[in-house]
């Protein structure tokens, strides 16, 4: 398990690195994720029937997600920190999150309809 976690640090990193490299306004995580679903795919890990990835990257995930919830501390203590900074962009905010939330709905909805339909 310890060797997965290291290699999501690592694919972690290259995202970072990549997003420095490149001034992209993507997060380096997101682009170590998306590092890291393409070397599974080019490695045959990911198959439409079966498992999808191995069983020790499974586990080493599973106990990421089993303490999920201690990544929201940090922004937590940043809202109480620029909490007068939200109070003044309130409403901004509220349309912006209001309206992404409506767009990922509109969005997600057609597309979970249309995988449905694939045999």
């Amino acid at each position: 398990m310890l060797p997965w976690l290291a290699l999501l640090l690592v694919f972690q990193l290259a995202g970072e690195a990549a997003r420095h490299a490149l001034a992209l306004p993507v997060p380096g995580p997101v682009l170590g994720m998306l590092a890291l679903l393409l070397t599974l795919g080019v490695r045959g890990w990911l198959k439409r029937d079966g498992d999808a990835v191995p069983e020790s990257l499974e586990r080493a995930v599973g106990v990421l997600l089993g303490h999920l919830s201690l990544l929201f501390v940090p922004a937590g203590v940043g809202v109480m920190t620029h909490i007068a900074l939200l109070a003044t962009e309130a409403v901004p905010l509220a349309v912006a999150l209001i309206g992404s939330t409506l767009a990922a709905i509109a969005t997600a909805g057609p597309l979970m309809v249309l995988m449905e339909r694939r045999p």
